[in-house]
């Protein structure tokens, strides 16, 4: 009996595993760079076609040769902040596609400072992109999308967290924990499920976008060793399996939900 079930297992390794995402149409905001770009090569490998956003012409054409897929992968380049671009992006995805099965509405910018240092720019900046821009993104796909679309947003521990100098990127993630619970009721009697995902410390090239040097970088790993029960830094791989099993029917009955990925750095 035993060396049955050896064989077995055996011959179950060799069958082809099944794409959770197959022949689905996946949009990644925010997908040129770091868990964006994580995500849509997960996707990707679980046999979606992929629609992906970058700021820069340059990070875009980057992740495109990288994920080596010009069948099934279209780039669009904008800025979620502008809504013009966002209706670009979705006439883009209509005439390639047609549909959205699944949205990862991940596209967001990390700013910090003291409350003194915070003025009505640096206000603006921060809650256009990660709020507004967010929110007509789910607008604008709608749409696309029918009865079992799916919608994962991307917000933060920094939403529930309290942490100085993230006064206003935490209001922005709380808001967008808010957008997930709200949306989710009014989406789910259309068949479309809303989710979020929280990271924790995510090793990705925010930090450099956010003109912290490797010295200040250091300091943070530092205190994230200490904080974190994993003791290091998250992988965009491990942010983009949570962002997979949201957006895959293995979580058909989620609704609403915020799965939290920080290796424990809530706990602390």
């Amino acid at each position: 009996m035993q060396c049955w079930r050896q064989r077995a297992g055996a011959w179950q390794l060799l069958l082809p595993r099944m794409q959770t995402m197959k022949n689905k149409v996946a949009v990644v905001t925010g997908g040129s760079t770091g868990i964006g770009f994580a995500t849509a090569k997960r996707f990707l490998d679980e046999g979606a076609n992929v629609v992906i956003t970058g700021r820069t012409q340059a990070s875009l054409d980057a992740a495109l040769r990288e994920l080596k897929a010009p069948d099934h992968v279209l780039g669009v380049r904008g800025d979620v902040a502008r809504l013009t671009d966002l209706d670009a992006l979705f006439t883009a995805t209509k005439r390639r596609f047609d549909r959205i099965d699944a949205l990862f509405a991940n596209a967001g910018i990390a700013r910090f400072a003291p409350l003194e240092a915070v003025d009505e720019a640096f206000f603006d900046a921060v809650f256009d992109v990660n709020v507004k821009g967010l929110y007509f993104t789910v607008q604008k796909a709608v749409p696309l999308m029918s009865a079992g679309g799916t919608i994962v947003l991307n917000a933060s521990v920094a939403g529930s967290s309290g942490m100085a100098t993230t006064s206003v990127y935490g209001a922005t993630k709380a808001a967008v924990r808010s957008l997930a619970r709200t949306l989710s009721s009014e989406l789910g009697p259309r068949g479309i499920r809303v989710n979020a995902v929280s990271p924790g410390p995510v090793r990705t090239p925010i930090f450099g976008k956010i003109g912290m040097t490797e010295e200040g970088i250091g300091a943070f790993e530092q205190m994230v060793e200490k904080r974190v029960t994993l003791a290091r830094f998250g992988r965009p791989e491990e942010i983009a399996d949570a962002v997979l099993f949201l957006s895959s029917d293995a979580s058909s009955y989620v609704v609403g939900a915020e799965i939290v990925v920080d290796g424990g750095f809530q706990q602390s």
